[in-house]
């Protein structure tokens, strides 16, 4: 469960937008929707792969 504990005089919008961003931090949506359906191990792998691939080319680019 999250907490968001409100100062006084804060103003709600700036709480509820606090919330979303701790919301989606915690990642819920996505384990929510990661559950609905299968994938099969080698292509868990196959992604891990691909994003570690992306991630050392951005890195990369930023170097050069």
């Amino acid at each position: 469960m999250l907490i968001i504990p409100i100062k006084d005089g804060e103003n709600i919008d700036r709480a509820l937008k606090r919330y979303k961003r701790k919301f989606d931090k915690t990642g819920t949506v996505r384990q929510l929707r990661a559950r609905q359906a299968f994938t099969k191990p080698s292509v868990v792998n196959r992604m891990k792969i691909q994003k570690a691939a992306y991630i050392q080319n951005m890195k990369d680019n930023l170097e050069n």
